[in-house]
């Protein structure tokens, strides 16, 4: 499988307090791929580095098989972008805007642009600088689609939109995934979000990438375990033991989360004289927090 992105050793220092680190993301073709992290773990910059807006200190970017920054003007040319904050002149209509946007790419449809116009209750003669911020979003998502590109890299597009206009924003999404063979790089903190539409994720924490898998191994492979008469010592687990703690209600009884976990596994407790009472799945949202809890414990 080729990759729509790949990083290798990414580095980028932000200042005195802040860096990207060996970042190696890998992208695959045609996947929605949900960039997960709390707010201020180097996710925008990250995008920044992809889009050659900002150049790394080490390693190497490509994106749709050119090299960055070196190539940014092909890949650009082949990329929508929605980023963090919107970047649009106040003064235009939209239907300024859309004419604006489309002088840039030979790839503009002008019938999905219309068609989405309607689609999102848009007025072609209303000025930018009078558009609400759900309205100014959906103004951002079809700039991005209208120009029709192979890769699409949404920074945080439906922070602070309410849940309306969100569904509808990704619902335009996911319609355009379906017609052509797209990648979508979308940036976020809203867990549940990218939980509904993404098929693989990567979690980011302080400047650093803590997993990367596909999203159903994520959400099928952590999983809280409720175990009796554990043992004092644990080694050789066949599975990644993320969290231990003691308060399940029983002598002897102890909370574990674990990391790619399988039934078959269950024979280990057996194993080491242990009883595992229960196994408790995980949404994607607690999956990632014991993962970051994890991830920031001293020595990890």
């Amino acid at each position: 499988m080729s990759n729509a992105i790949e990083t290798k050793h990414l580095h980028r220092t932000m200042g005195k307090d802040f860096e990207i680190r060996d970042l190696s993301l890998s992208v695959p073709s045609g996947s929605i791929y949900g960039f997960l992290g709390p707010n201020g773990s180097g996710k925008t910059t990250t995008v920044r580095l992809l889009l050659g807006l900002l150049r790394p200190g080490g390693g190497s970017i490509a994106v749709l098989g050119r090299p960055i920054p070196s190539d940014v003007p092909r890949v650009l040319a082949r990329t929508g972008y929605v980023p963090e904050r919107p970047q649009l002149y106040g003064m235009l209509t939209v239907a300024e805007a859309m004419r604006y946007h489309a002088a840039f790419y030979s790839t503009w449809e002008e019938r999905r642009a219309e068609d989405l116009t309607a689609r999102f209750g848009l007025r072609p003669g209303l000025r930018i600088s009078r558009l609400s911020k759900g309205e100014t979003g959906k103004l951002m998502m079809l700039l991005s689609l209208a120009q029709s590109p192979d890769l699409l890299v949404l920074d945080e597009p439906t922070d602070g939109l309410d849940p309306v206009v969100r569904r509808e924003v990704l619902s335009a999404l996911l319609d355009y995934v379906s017609q052509r063979d797209a990648t979508i790089f979308i940036s976020s903190h809203l867990v549940h979000e990218l939980e509904r539409i993404c098929d693989w994720v990567g979690v980011m924490d302080a400047g650093r990438l803590v997993a990367e898998m596909p999203m159903q191994t994520f959400k099928n492979g952590i999983k809280r375990l409720r175990v009796a008469d554990a043992p004092s010592l644990v080694s050789d687990t066949p599975f990644v033991l993320l969290a231990r703690e003691t308060g399940d209600g029983l002598a002897g009884g102890e909370v574990w989360v674990v990391r790619g976990w399988q039934d078959p596994m269950k024979q280990y407790f057996e194993g080491v004289g242990a009883r595992l009472r229960e196994v408790v799945d995980l949404d994607l949202e607690e999956g990632f927090v014991e993962l970051l809890r994890t991830f920031r414990k001293p020595g990890a």
